[in-house]
C-alpha cells in the first residue's frame, strides 16, 4: 500500500509541474503583451502592436500542450487509485488521448482556461489597434 501511495504522489507531482507551468506561460504571456504595447507606443508605429499577436498564439499553444499532459496524468491518476496495489506497473507514461476524457489537444487548446485568458487578451490587442489607429 505505501508503494502505490509513492506513486500517487510521484504522479501527483507531475500534475503540479503542469498547472505551474501553465500558470507561468499566463504570466509571461501578459507580460510579453504588455511589453509589446509600451515598446509600440514608443516608437509610435501602431503597426507593431501586431506583434503582440505573436505571444499570445505561441504561449496558448503551449499552455494547451501542459493542459492536455496535466489532463493525462489525471486520468492516470484515477486509474491508479481503482487498481489493486500488486497491479500497479509504476510507469509514469500519460496515456493516449481520447475525446471521453477531454485529453486531446483541440480540446484543450479550446477549454474554457484557455478561451477566457487568450481569447480577452486577443480582443484588447485588437482594441489597443484600432484605437492607435484612430488616433492618428
Amino acid at each position: 500500500m505505501d508503494a502505490k501511495i509513492s506513486y500517487l504522489e510521484m504522479i501527483q507531482g507531475v500534475i503540479t509541474r503542469m498547472a505551474s507551468n501553465s500558470f507561468m506561460l499566463k504570466g509571461w504571456a501578459v507580460t510579453l503583451v504588455a511589453g509589446t504595447f509600451v515598446l509600440s507606443a514608443k516608437d509610435s508605429n501602431s503597426l507593431f502592436f501586431l506583434i503582440a499577436y505573436i505571444p499570445i498564439l505561441m504561449f496558448w499553444v503551449l499552455d494547451s500542450y501542459y493542459l492536455q499532459l496535466e489532463r493525462k496524468y489525471r486520468v492516470l491518476y484515477n486509474k491508479v487509485t481503482e487498481q489493486k496495489p500488486d497491479e500497479i506497473d509504476f510507469k509514469l507514461t500519460a496515456g493516449k488521448s481520447r475525446a471521453e476524457d477531454k485529453t486531446c489537444y483541440i480540446q484543450s487548446l479550446i477549454s474554457r482556461t484557455e478561451i477566457w485568458f487568450y481569447f480577452p487578451m486577443s480582443v484588447l490587442v485588437s482594441i489597443v489597434i484600432i484605437f492607435s489607429q484612430l488616433c492618428i
